[in-house]
């Protein structure tokens, strides 16, 4: 099995059944992959705490749930489309 070292050692491919040969014969090794980690800093994000209704986290959990994702993810996505629907809103108003 080769291993791949560099980025650029990974070909063009034609179709899928040349990407399937070349990955028969070759792997990606662990120092590229891990060099490709995004290691988040602290600073990203910031931690607050809300107070919900317990009714109201229970259907935003089951909602979360139903769609494979973690609630809290999926509140910071429904936070961020509500942010931007705002601005878009407050940008169209202003003119």
């Amino acid at each position: 099995m080769n291993s791949v070292t560099n980025w650029s050692q990974i070909p063009a491919f034609a179709d899928e059944l040349s990407e399937a040969r070349f990955w028969d014969e070759h792997e990606l090794d662990a120092r590229l992959m891990q060099a490709c980690v995004h290691e988040p800093d602290s600073r990203e994000s910031t931690t607050i705490t809300l107070r919900f209704d317990p009714r109201m986290l229970s259907r935003i959990k089951r909602v979360a749930r139903s769609r494979y994702l973690n609630y809290q993810s999926m509140m910071k996505q429904w936070l961020a489309e509500r942010l931007e629907e705002e601005i878009r809103r407050q940008d169209n108003g202003a003119r």
